[in-house]
């Protein structure tokens, strides 16, 4: 009787995958372990069993497995359930989502190993070429195709690899590797003739003064062995300021002996504190909460910023952990975590666990291990969007904090997934509760509350009765006019800011572009340095000295002379953080000036250090992009000031208004953290504009309605579904034919709500020419309907050959 495997593989399909398997082996396999399979001619992937069964292909012939890699399952029922949720709904393929749910290290790959055929023998027949690869194999038993490429001084190498196969020299084989690396801890123990009281004696004894060293490091290992903990070997050479060696020879004499423990890589040891008492404010939110959980499973908490949210999540997750079950707290990107991790440490110890891209591969591994465990060293887990797909097998609370974030939609190719709204989904397969909270809900979010879909609790208080700080416009078409500019500052942003620096207070300023400036022209023929990649102008970073393309990271060296007509005379256009920082330290030269940009933000904890010193009070003034905007708390921050708000309104989407409030909210919430009040200065050509009159009164109210009543008339969500697809290629003749028989296909189904085929403000990204078509569904229209039917012509469409090499995207609840 033959036995089989359906698996996933990590590829853009959407099937299964059967494999045959010997009655041991389907013994021994179980739902959600990993086996190494081949695919195609040669590759070997990481497949998940998703069930074993007795039913043999009927298309193709099934191939055998290469090993089992498990010994236990390391995916679940439930994470199984979410990603084949994640793949109907947001329409991409099960394999994706099999590799965006795992750390990389998981998803063992094969790499060819090229190896002398030893009976070969006639050399003469080999080109020059050939007779390299060759000779190096005479000095090397095995190579690889990038070991390769490097003898041959070339990228591609297989035609050269392929003669050499037909010629009988060599033979390949694909060898598979274990990416995960534990980290192992060295302890040193004493042998067991040793531990008896007589031999003891004996053996200090018999240290002679030239061997004080060795004397020194038994005593050491006696002196920390009491505490009945294992003795690190680190801590014998620290304590007893002996070198390794010293040990080393112990162990040689039999006397001492070496072993290792796996250990975790990252640890948040801790004391558990008591909770902070709350107020009569949060006390009541935290009722309502509760109470809200009884008849929703799903509660927005709409407070304003400083309204002590933290200290509310806190007190649902002790409940959580009372109860014996899992957390989870998302977080919109890996910069708020740094700020989170502290709070939440010092409640509740070593229960934490983060997991997000900042980390290494290998600490995510153990993250996903010690949730698969239930250690109670992963009871609450801090991360990004992707720690929706760990393996929880008790989850019994999500908290989605900064709710309203975009950060929480994934743009990858295949797999636009919105974590907010998958974290609903995964609650509901462990009948856990959600809790989203943010001081500026998204449109759908509060729409959804106020529908009675979601619960709603307010808290419209500040934490200790703080006042919101005082909101300023700046008309700076005004002040150009009256010569009141001095650079970028207006005479009043610079009166601000010397006010907050005179009372020992600090500043913020915020500008959303990072570099010198966006835009570099000729002062001659007005030529503007391109990317040669995409569409888009160079940004000038003056740090660098390079012109560089934010879309590509295509970099170049700043030109002395333009391109096109030879003149020297260049000028820049536009300002990023880097100017704003130069512009401020000439200005305040006494003062000490940050910056807080993805150009100062490379490292793995370079975001934790300027927080860290700005939070110290030894940065007067900090420059920043959105990173600012994300809920920091600064207690000595008096002035918060916007740079340019024209900037962050005048997007072509319908999104740009409530974005535009939400991201200049965010950062008035970090003034007027103490007890004074604080500033808020908002540089603008357009005071009157809509939204910065709501801003400035902070009616998020009004704003809602605003959007509300324009999303309605032009039929966007909440009132409709959207779904985008995009395609790319490298040549815009076939992209643009492709979008236009999309297009009338779509339009065939759907009529006049299929929108495009349009352009992006940015044409070509990465070589590649983009057309994006939208399709609007109406509250009636079966959403599954739909999606069948885009399927449909999707599939006839790459069925079509001038087609087939274009990429496209599908983004269920797009943007």
């Amino acid at each position: 009787m033959q036995y089989f495997i359906d698996v996933i593989l990590p590829i853009p399909i959407q099937k299964l995958f059967t494999y045959c398997v010997t009655e041991a082996e389907s013994d021994m396999l179980q739902k959600g372990m990993r086996v190494a399979v081949p695919f195609g001619k040669s590759k070997i992937y990481t497949g998940l069993v998703f069930s074993v069964h007795q039913d043999m292909p009927t298309l193709y012939e099934a191939k055998e497995i290469y090993q089992i890699l498990d010994d236990s399952p390391i995916v679940n029922e439930f994470q199984l359930e979410l990603w084949r949720w994640v793949s109907d709904y947001y329409m991409c393929p099960l394999g994706e989502v099999y590799r965006a749910s795992f750390p990389s290290a998981f998803l063992l790959q094969s790499e060819t190993i090229i190896l002398k055929n030893i009976t070969f023998t006639d050399e003469s027949i080999l080109t020059d070429s050939e007779f390299l690869v060759f000779e190096a194999l005479q000095y090397k038993s095995q190579l690889t195709i990038q070991e390769i490429a490097n003898i041959l001084g070339k990228k591609k190498v297989m035609p050269s690899v392929n003669k050499l196969i037909n010629k009988g020299a060599i033979y390949i084989e694909e060898k598979i590797y274990e990416r995960y690396k534990p980290k192992l801890v060295k302890y040193v123990r004493l042998r067991e003739e040793f531990k008896s009281d007589n031999s003891l004696k004996k053996l200090l004894l018999q240290f002679s003064k030239r061997a004080e060293k060795q004397r020194e490091a038994i005593l050491t290992f006696f002196q920390i062995s009491l505490t009945k903990k294992p003795v690190k070997a680190k801590d014998i050479e620290k304590k007893a300021n002996i070198s390794s060696y010293v040990l080393k020879s112990l162990v040689n004499k039999n006397i001492l002996e070496f072993y290792y423990l796996q250990t975790d890589r990252v640890n948040f040891e801790g004391v558990t504190n008591k909770l902070k008492k709350l107020d009569e404010f949060q006390e009541q939110a935290l009722s309502e909460i509760k109470e809200s959980f009884t008849k929703k499973d799903v509660t927005l908490l709409y407070g304003v910023a400083s309204s002590g949210k933290t200290e509310i999540y806190s007190k649902l997750i002790e409940e959580a952990l009372n109860s014996e079950k899992q957390v989870l707290f998302l977080l919109p990107e890996n910069a708020l975590t740094t700020q989170i991790i502290v709070r939440l440490q010092y409640y509740f110890g070593n229960k934490i666990s983060v997991y997000h891209p900042r980390y290494s591969m290998n600490e995510r591994v153990e993250v996903w291990n010690n949730v698969l465990e239930n250690n109670t060293k992963a009871q609450i887990i801090l991360g990004t969007r992707t720690s929706i797909f760990l393996p929880f097998s008790n989850l019994g609370l999500i908290i989605v904090d900064q709710e309203h974030e975009n950060y929480y939609k994934s743009f990858e190719t295949y797999h636009r997934y919105n974590a907010r709204e998958t974290s609903i989904v995964l609650a509901k397969i462990h009948k856990a509760k959600v809790l989203l909270g943010s001081a500026t809900p998204s449109i759908e979010s509060y729409f959804n509350s106020r529908k009675g879909k979601y619960g709603l609790v307010k808290l419209s208080n500040r934490f200790g009765k703080l006042k919101l700080p005082k909101i300023e416009l700046i008309d700076i078409r005004e002040k150009r006019l009256k010569n009141k500019m001095r650079g970028h500052f207006s005479d009043r942003m610079l009166e601000l800011i010397k006010d907050a620096l005179s009372k020992k207070k600090q500043v913020i300023l915020f500008q959303n572009r990072r570099g010198f400036s966006p835009v570099v022209v000729c002062k001659v023929c007005s030529h503007i340095p391109q990317c040669t990649n995409c569409d888009v102008s160079l940004t000038y970073h003056k740090f660098k000295h390079k012109l560089c393309c934010h879309y590509c990271n295509f970099q170049r060296v700043m030109p002395n002379k333009c391109d096109a007509c030879g003149s020297s005379e260049i000028n820049t256009r536009g300002f990023g953080t880097e100017q704003i920082e130069i512009e401020l330290k000439n200005i305040f030269s006494d003062y000490k000036i940050g910056r807080l940009d993805l150009d100062t933000v490379r490292g793995k904890y370079e975001y934790q250090k300027i927080t860290y010193v700005f939070q110290s009070r030894e940065i007067d003034i900090i420059v920043g992009t959105k990173m600012l905007t994300k809920g920091l708390c600064f207690e000595n921050v008096y002035l918060v000031g916007i740079m340019n708000a024209d900037s962050l309104l005048n997007f072509p989407y319908f999104r740009s208004h409530e974005v535009a409030y939400q991201t200049m909210a965010q950062i008035f919430g970090s003034a007027s953290r103490s007890k004074e009040q604080g500033k808020v200065a908002i540089q603008t050509n357009n005071p009157n504009h809509q939204i910065l009159k709501q801003v400035s009164t902070s009616n998020y109210e009004e704003m809602y309605k605003t959007e509300l009543k324009e999303r309605k008339q032009y039929n966007y969500p909440p009132y409709y579904r959207l779904i985008k697809i995009t395609l790319k290629h490298k040549d815009f003749m076939r992209v643009d034919m492709g979008a236009n028989w999309f297009f009338k296909s779509l339009y065939n189904s759907f009529g006049k709500n299929v929108l495009g085929p349009t352009s992006p403000v940015v044409t070509r990204v990465r070589n590649q020419y983009i057309k994006n078509i939208s399709i609007k569904i109406p509250p009636k229209q079966s959403l599954v309907g739909t999606k069948k039917t885009i399927i449909k012509i999707k599939n006839t469409f790459e069925s079509i050959k001038d087609f087939r090499p274009i990429i496209v995207i599908i983004d269920v609840d797009s943007d």
